[in-house]
């Protein structure tokens, strides 16, 4: 038995080392394509590295000898950093004289094994140390003007905002972001710009600063060509700001939008869930009822927001404050719970029009009992704002104390039709100048370049002419 046991750990722990090797050498073939994506001026390649990114994140930390084996392979033991980094691994320096080492150790490299070292402290909770690196890559990132890194320096952005957000220190790092965020606009780096305009938002959302959030999205122009994910994140917290400053019209143009925009893929549910609950709320904020196909969705479990939903529904005051108790914590969770408490008026209003459909002349006392209201008094207040802001037709009585229902003959002879065929008109006028702003001009990929003079060869120096600020050498 002893025997059997000794052959099995052997054969686990060559697996294990079997595979340990082949995510460094995975690791390592990326760096030929950082290095093209360097050379060619040809984000693609970046792309390509980042859409392996995230199976390689889930392999790191059940292999903890990966990235020191990559650390000690690549970088140059002249470079001061590789010390450090390998003491978050309790690894020491290896001296390598072998061919296979990395000959040349660009930005895009180092930057990449940063990205890896930020996803594998956050996936091991070792958030202490994720945030004292994150001040070393703030400093090393500010050192680097290369358009091939920004789409790696927005990924390495957001890990230090989560890791702030994490241990719950918010402040100090909007000020580096907000530096970066003018240094990625005056560079017309598209992709970092946009990521860090999302994280001050959420970053303000969190410490509940909505005026600042307001502030920033009045005075930054968001790109237009950023990924899709990050346009829907910007949606959402567009739809957060102005929900909570009771725009409910525009707020619900922009969750909707986040929702469309948003990747539908088995890593966003969690978002899509978050967007979707945000958005039963505004729909119920704004006097409309939820289709019911919209809590039957797969991508998460929404009972408590049926249980709101409903409550709202049939105006019962009581049945509200009850779902309203049980899943305060729920609520909180989401970053609900203000939202959700603005609905009593929602329930009071409802239930207020219940009534006057089914009586045709009722005291305010008998009100006053049915909805579950503090006092007759208040009853007379609500019934007259209602009526003030067209909820229910029909006059109050002062004198005798009782609500007399309008005789509604025709529905065309109200406002409704008028209202619904207004939103109608407002979407399609919507969805026109989109459809045609969208083929007025050609995407920047499919433009050809017009000077013809320039010989292929010629090209990657121009490039790198541009790309340094030497212009004017390579013209002389």
């Amino acid at each position: 038995m002893s025997e059997a046991r000794d052959v099995e750990m052997k054969g686990e722990e060559y697996d294990s080392t079997a595979e340990t090797r082949e995510i460094v050498q995975t690791i390592e073939q990326s760096f030929n394509l950082l290095e093209k994506a360097a050379t060619l001026f040809d984000n693609r390649y970046v792309s390509k590295v980042l859409r392996d990114f995230a199976p390689l994140r889930k392999k790191l930390p059940s292999h903890e000898q990966a990235l020191p084996t990559v650390i000690n392979n690549t970088f140059p033991d002249s470079n001061p950093a590789k010390k450090d980094l390998l003491k978050l691994f309790n690894a020491s320096p290896i001296d390598h004289s072998d061919a296979n080492k990395v000959q040349t150790f660009i930005p895009e490299v180092e930057l990449y094994i940063y990205l890896l070292i930020q996803v594998y402290l956050l996936d091991t909770d070792q958030l202490q140390k994720l945030n004292e690196l994150s001040t070393h890559l703030v400093k090393l990132m500010n050192q680097y003007n290369r358009r091939s890194l920004d789409f790696i320096q927005a990924k390495v952005w957001f890990y230090i905002s989560r890791g702030k957000e994490l241990t719950n220190d918010l402040l100090p790092v909007r000020t580096d972001l907000l530096y970066s965020l003018r240094t990625a606009s005056l560079r017309h780096d598209i992709e970092t710009t946009a990521s860090i305009i999302t994280l001050l938002l959420r970053n303000y959302l969190l410490s509940h600063d909505i005026q600042q959030a307001s502030n920033l999205v009045e005075k930054v122009v968001f790109p237009e060509n950023a990924a899709n994910a990050l346009v829907a994140r910007y949606y959402y917290y567009l739809a957060r700001i102005n929900a909570v400053q009771l725009d409910y019209t525009t707020a619900h143009e922009c969750v909707i939008a986040a929702i469309r925009k948003s990747p539908q893929t088995k890593s966003t549910n969690g978002f899509m869930q978050a967007a979707t609950k945000l958005n039963i709320i505004i729909e119920l904020l704004m006097g409309e009822i939820p289709e019911l196909k919209t809590f039957k969705s797969k991508t998460g479990s929404y009972e408590p927001y049926f249980n709101v939903t409903k409550a709202v529904r049939l105006g019962d005051l009581k049945l509200f404050g009850q779902v309203l108790k049980t899943y305060e914590d729920a609520f909180k969770r989401d970053d609900n719970f203000t939202l959700v408490s603005r609905l009593r008026q929602n329930v009071i209003k409802t239930g207020i029009r219940i009534i006057s459909l089914s009586y045709s002349k009722i005291s305010l006392k008998d009100i006053c009992i049915k909805l579950h209201l503090d006092s007759e008094e208040s009853t007379e207040y609500i019934v007259s704002k209602a009526i003030r802001d067209g909820v229910i037709e029909a006059t109050i009585n002062h004198q005798q104390g009782y609500m007399q229902s309008n005789e509604i003959l025709d529905v065309y002879s109200t406002r409704l039709p008028q209202t619904e065929f207004d939103h109608r008109i407002k979407f399609c006028l919507s969805l026109h100048n989109d459809s045609v702003k969208s083929m007025r001009f050609p995407n920047d990929d499919d433009k050809q370049p017009v000077n013809k003079e320039v010989e292929p060869s010629d090209e990657v120096e121009l490039l790198k002419a541009i790309e340094e600020g030497d212009l004017d050498d390579f013209m002389d």
